[in-house]
């Protein structure tokens, strides 16, 4: 499985639309190849900033099924225009874990 890491920072003022927003769009990853689940997360130190995380089964479930899809140009429309700036996205794979 493959984790997908976005910090977000949306513009002051905006953080209430951006969030029904994301109401609106999550149908659209949650519906890809691939997609096993995702979390948004609110930071509680930076007004306007958020934790996207998303988990995938594959890299390329996400960098070329989601992000090569019609579904990620009907996303970049309601959610992109919120960033300032433009998020940085890293993926990353578990090599240990640990529960309690």
């Amino acid at each position: 499985m493959v984790l997908e890491v976005a910090i977000l920072n949306v513009r002051r003022g905006q953080e209430r639309d951006f969030e029904a927003a994301f109401r609106d769009a999550q149908h659209l990853i949650s519906a890809m190849p691939g997609y096993r689940s995702h979390q948004l997360q609110v930071c509680l130190e930076q007004t306007g900033r958020y934790l996207l995380l998303v988990n995938w089964e594959r890299l390329e479930d996400h960098t070329v099924g989601f992000r090569g899809s019609q579904q990620y140009q009907q996303w970049r429309q309601l959610l992109h225009h919120f960033y300032e700036p433009f998020p940085d996205v890293e993926h990353y794979e578990v090599i240990l874990e640990g529960a309690r």
